[in-house]
């Protein structure tokens, strides 16, 4: 499927496009079908959840109760 047969959701109008209707960077997607490009606040609401609930796991991992931890960072 090209992506000119792909949805999109508008960020600033909040509409769905079919195709490239819309500068990029206002532009969510692409998605399948239309319904799930009018879902897509909502898409993007759970996904960015779920990546700030991973990044706090992993930040938060080593710094357990009675685990050493020498302040420095090896990233």
């Amino acid at each position: 499927m090209s992506d000119t047969e792909q949805y999109w959701y508008n960020l600033n109008t909040g509409e769905v496009e079919r195709g490239f209707e819309s500068p990029a960077v206002d532009r969510a997607g692409p998605f399948a079908t239309a319904e799930e490009a009018s879902r897509a606040p909502e898409l993007l609401k759970r996904r960015s959840q779920a990546w700030a609930e991973e990044e706090a796991r992993e930040d938060d991992w080593g710094s357990r109760p009675g685990s050493e931890s020498t302040g420095s960072s090896d990233r």
